[in-house]
């Protein structure tokens, strides 16, 4: 759980750029109470944590019914190599997919003039949608675990970790002048090199703690790359 909430704080810069204007365009139930606003953008992370744990859920299912048929180790490699693909992958057109998509952007906008809670949940569910290798690679993590409950945990822990910097942005707006989106786009090709790199040697199953267990044992089949926290 360690490595999800890291990975989620380490990438949160990410979020900014990518999820920057939509949280700062996003509407306040009651402009004259500041409680409000806080509680509002606390809504708004909330629906997307909870579109990440669902989308653990099913990685997580797929990842459980592969390990039970005996391709844990396969299923690792795999994922690391697509992980180190994806950077050669541009996610431009998906992204055109649903930012032009009529129906996407009238649920949305209809979300946006009500500025109720759950109206403020509901867009930061739908923004959990929006194509983000950051979370594509969190995915691959979570789905690694070959365990449906543990992945769907690993992504809350995730959520969890990329919400400090999204209320920060929330609060200080555009005052900030230092360029987080150029800095972190250098800095998520390392990150998905480092994951991708950790779940192909965690398939080869060499007996290495955390880095690369013996996959062949069953009580191993959490032992994620480094100790988690219990």
């Amino acid at each position: 759980m360690i490595t999800a909430l890291i990975l989620g704080f380490a990438g949160s810069m990410h979020c900014l750029g990518m999820c920057g204007p939509i949280v700062l365009a996003l509407p306040d139930k009651n402009v004259s109470l500041k409680i409000s606003f806080y509680i509002s953008r606390l809504f708004y992370n909330f629906g997307r944590v909870i579109t990440y744990i669902i989308m653990g859920f099913i990685f997580g299912a797929i990842g459980q019914v592969i390990s039970l048929a005996g391709f844990q180790s396969a299923l690792s490699i795999v994922l690391g190599v697509l992980v180190i693909s994806s950077l050669f992958l541009p996610l431009s057109k998906t992204m055109d997919f649903f930012t032009h998509n009529l129906l996407w952007k009238k649920t949305l906008g209809k979300l946006f003039r009500k500025k109720s809670y759950s109206a403020l949940a509901g867009i930061g569910f739908l923004n959990g949608f929006l194509p983000c290798g950051l979370v594509y690679t969190a995915l691959a993590g979570a789905s690694a675990s070959g365990d449906l409950f543990y992945a769907g945990a690993f992504m809350f822990m995730f959520g969890i970790g990329t919400i400090p910097a999204l209320l920060v942005l929330s609060v200080v707006g555009k005052r900030s002048k230092v360029n987080w989106q150029g800095i972190i786009k250098k800095a998520l090709p390392a990150m998905a090199l480092i994951l991708g790199s950790l779940l192909i040697l965690r398939g080869l199953s060499l007996g290495i703690p955390y880095i690369s267990p013996d996959l062949s044992n069953q009580g191993s089949k959490k032992e994620l790359f480094i100790p988690q926290c219990h």
